[in-house]
C-alpha cells in the first residue's frame, strides 16, 4: 500500500469523524438509593434526548452507586452552555460526585518516553488511525532516542535530562504542560520515578509497568519473573499516584512463558502486551469510561 493510499485512508478516517454527532458523557458516583437510574434517564427524555449508552455498578459493601450515561445532544432541548447548571440540580438531592463531558472535546496528551519507543510508536498510530479520542500535543524525553520520530510525525518534542542528584528537571516539565494545555500525561516507558510534589499538581497521569501488578513492582521486573521462574508475565495500566506502581489499575493482561524463555524473550512477549495494554488503558480513559473509587477503578467498557 503507497503512502498516498494511506494518507487518503486516514483522510476518510478523520472526516468520518467529523460527522459523528456530539454526545454527553456524564460519569456519577453517589451514596445508593431507590430511584437514581429513573431519575437521569427521566431527565435526558424529558428533555428530548436519546440514550445511546448507560451503564451502572453498585458497590454494596461501600454503599456506592457508580454510574455512566452517554447521550446525544442532538436535538437536546439544554444548550450544552447550561448543562452543568441543570445536571446540578438533578443530582445535588442525591449527594452525588458528577463529571460532565462532551464528545467533541479531545483531550491533549503529553507522552513522556525515555529510550524503548515501542508504547509511543503504537500511540501515534492509533491516534492517527481514529482509534482514540485524543491528541498527542507533545513528546517529552530525558533522552534524544525518539527526537526523530517525533519530527517525522510532526509533534513538537522537548527534550529534558534528568539528573540523579535533584528533580530540577521538573520545573520545564510543569510550564510544558501549562504550554501546551495537557489533559492528560501518558508514561510511555518514561524510566523515572516522579515526584510525589509533581504528582499532586499535575494532570492525571498513566503509566504502564511491564509486569502483573503487584507482582514486581519497582526496577527490572522481567529479571524478577525470570529468577522466580513464573510461568506468565504481564503488564498493567494505571493511575499514577505518590505510592510507587501503587495507583489505581486501569487495565492488565498476561501472556504464558516457560522455562525455555529467559531475560530477553520475557523482555518481547513483554513488550508486546505493553503495547497493547496501554493503548487500552488510554482510550478508555479518553472515553471517560474510568470511574475512581477507594483506590480501585471501576471501568464501563
Amino acid at each position: 500500500m503507497t503512502l498516498f493510499v494511506i494518507g487518503i485512508l486516514f483522510m476518510l478516517i478523520y472526516i468520518m469523524q467529523m460527522n459523528i454527532p456530539t454526545k454527553a458523557i456524564l460519569l456519577i458516583s453517589c451514596p445508593d438509593q431507590p430511584g437514581i437510574i429513573a431519575r437521569i434517564s427521566d431527565f435526558i427524555y424529558k428533555n428530548k434526548g436519546n440514550i445511546i449508552d448507560v451503564d451502572q455498578h453498585t458497590i454494596h459493601t461501600e454503599g456506592l452507586f457508580l454510574m455512566r450515561v452517554e447521550w446525544q445532544l442532538e436535538g437536546f432541548a439544554i444548550d450544552r452552555g447550561d448543562l452543568e447548571k441543570h445536571i446540578k440540580v438533578l443530582l445535588n438531592p442525591l449527594n452525588a460526585l458528577w463529571h460532565l463531558y462532551f464528545s467533541d472535546k479531545r483531550m491533549r496528551i503529553a507522552v513522556w518516553v525515555s529510550t524503548q519507543d515501542h508504547c509511543l510508536l503504537d500511540l501515534l498510530w492509533r491516534v492517527r488511525a481514529g482509534e482514540l479520542a485524543g491528541d498527542i500535543a507533545v513528546i517529552i524525553s530525558n533522552h534524544r532516542v525518539v527526537e526523530q520520530m517525533a519530527i517525522q510525525w510532526n509533534i513538537p518534542f522537548v527534550y529534558i535530562p534528568v539528573t540523579k542528584d535533584s528533580k530540577i528537571h521538573e520545573i520545564p516539565q510543569k510550564k510544558i504542560l501549562l504550554d501546551y494545555q495537557i489533559d492528560t500525561v501518558v508514561l510511555a516507558k518514561y524510566m523515572q520515578i516522579v515526584s510525589s510534589a509533581f504528582i499532586k499538581k499535575s494532570p492525571i497521569m498513566i503509566n504502564i509497568h511491564h509486569s502483573f501488578l503487584p507482582a514486581f513492582p519497582g526496577a527490572k521486573p522481567y529479571n524478577q519473573a525470570y529468577i522466580r521462574g513464573v510461568k506468565v508475565i504481564g503488564a498493567t495500566a494505571h493511575y499514577v499516584t505518590a505510592d510507587l506502581d501503587a495507583g489505581p489499575i486501569i487495565e492488565q493482561d498476561v501472556i504464558k512463558v516457560s522455562h525455555r524463555d529467559e531475560v530477553a524473550d520475557l523482555v518481547r512477549k513483554g513488550q508486546d502486551l505493553e503495547r497493547v495494554v496501554l493503548a487500552r488503558a488510554v482510550r478508555l480513559h479518553l472515553e471517560h469510561r474510568v470511574l475512581v473509587c477507594k483506590g480501585k477503578t471501576v471501568v464501563f467498557e
